[in-house]
């Protein structure tokens, strides 16, 4: 570690390129999850599936990654973000990497497929809460905010990036080598996170100027030294889900998860096959029209967080800061709801444009996420926020599918995820309260247990 120590060093900027690498690995996670939706009507057609058995094999991936939540927060706290990412990323890839192959299996190819989503899901399950330990390990709460909306915004920009590509693919060469393609790049990209990535304190480019500066800002720069870790061990996991589901704004908070989720999962699953279903268009259309929403969604993901610590920079407390721009943000996502009563394309496209650029902006979760879990546990409260949240990956694609099938068409599927919008606004609203670090207490000590939000 390069130390500085006269006061006029200027301060690297280390935890930038750190963020940015959170960004292209969540970039690859997205796109590695929305490779099923772009390849879904030619597989549909190929192995005939219903709308309801797709919603099946669409809610594989979100079944293990809500089963694997909890052990991955628990491996994160126990190992460390780094070691646990890289096996994530590495058999991610290869499970997406063997789906192109279910062919082969012949009658058993919906079972196969089903199977290897499943282990996508359950391998990709550490890399949010991982995610967001990172960031508050590297970030003042001030730039907290900037650094969470950074890395979620990928969802958005692996869809604007991929989705013409692979649509390409799928067009040009079969969906199979999606699956190839996308696969063969994680694993590549996993060698890589091994050797750039290191905790704060351990980074060779990082001078003392930024290690002091984001320690002061409320960094939390230890998380991941062997001696924290080891204490970790110690707090038992049962009771620390306890302390975590008796705060009121904790509960909140993973509620409104739920709800914003349902958007994310149906904007990963359906939305390709609303627009060939609903409104003609092909596969290779659909991948590129699908860039203008997903663009927007990015600036607006980027957007959101640049806001929020702007209003907290202002003097705006954390509370306000945070969720402004949620509610904002879904608010405009409800205006989905609008294509039921259009029926020009292009109007159609601008205004889910708007609902992925509302839904960007509202995306701060994981910021939440680092400014209010209890630092000795902040895998495992994270690995909690995102079981909340991906069991709308269950939840959402059968339910969709159930709709298109008993109704015939998307409109109540888009009044569904328009409810679900308005769900996360009044989850902060109404339960949340105020948004502070929940202080964990300790078995043995003195401090009594605090069913509601408490105080750091």
């Amino acid at each position: 570690m390069n130390v500085g120590t006269n006061s006029d060093v200027k301060m690297s900027r280390v935890r930038w390129s750190v963020v940015a690498m959170l960004f292209i690995l969540t970039t690859i996670n997205y796109a590695d999850r929305a490779t099923i939706s772009l390849a879904g009507p030619v597989v549909s057609q190929e192995l005939g599936l219903n709308s309801v058995e797709m919603g099946y094999i669409f809610s594989a991936f979100a079944w293990s990654y809500v089963l694997g939540q909890l052990p991955g927060g628990w491996l994160l706290d126990r190992f460390g973000s780094k070691t646990i990412y890289f096996f994530s990323l590495f058999f991610w890839s290869l499970f997406t990497f063997t789906q192109g192959f279910v062919g082969f299996f012949g009658g058993l190819a919906v079972i196969a497929l089903f199977t290897m989503r499943f282990m996508v899901g359950l391998s990709e399950a550490p890399s949010f809460p991982a995610n967001s330990r990172i960031v508050a390990a590297w970030f003042p709460t001030a730039e907290r905010g900037r650094a969470a909306a950074i890395f979620n915004s990928a969802q958005y920009f692996a869809t604007a990036l991929f989705a013409p590509i692979m649509g390409w693919i799928v067009h040009a060469l079969g969906w199979q080598y999606v699956f190839f393609v996308m696969g063969a790049l994680g694993i590549i990209l996993a060698f890589i996170w091994w050797k750039v990535i290191y905790s704060p304190k351990d980074h060779p480019r990082i001078n003392q100027a930024e290690l002091d500066y984001i320690e002061q800002g409320g960094a939390l720069v230890n998380m991941d030294q062997k001696q924290e870790i080891n204490c970790k061990s110690s707090i038992d996991t049962w009771w620390s889900l306890k302390q975590l589901l008796s705060s009121r704004m904790l509960v909140g908070v993973y509620i409104g998860q739920y709800c914003i989720s349902t958007l994310t999962y149906f904007f990963l699953t359906w939305f390709p096959v609303y627009l060939v279903q609903a409104r003609g268009m092909s596969i290779l259309k659909v991948g590129f029209v699908a860039v203008l929403p997903a663009l927007c969604g990015f600036i607006g993901g980027v957007l959101g967080g640049v806001f929020s610590d702007y209003l907290l920079k202002r003097g705006c407390s954390l509370t306000m800061a945070r969720k402004t721009p949620i509610v904002v943000g879904m608010l405009m996502s409800m205006t989905m709801i609008i294509c039921n009563y259009v029926n020009i394309d292009w109007i159609v496209v601008a205004v889910m444009a708007m609902a992925f650029f509302g839904k960007g902006v509202g995306a701060l979760g994981w910021a939440v996420v680092a400014d209010t879990s209890p630092k000795e546990i902040g895998g495992l409260s994270g690995g909690l926020f995102n079981t909340f949240g991906n069991i709308a990956g269950i939840t959402t694609p059968i339910v969709i599918g159930y709709i298109i099938h008993g109704t015939g068409n998307f409109n109540w599927a888009l009044v569904f995820v328009g409810a679900n919008a308005l769900g996360a606004i009044l989850s902060y609203l109404c339960i949340v309260g105020d948004i502070k670090r929940m202080e964990l207490n300790l078995p043995g000590s003195a401090k009594s247990v605090q069913p509601q939000n408490h105080v750091s």
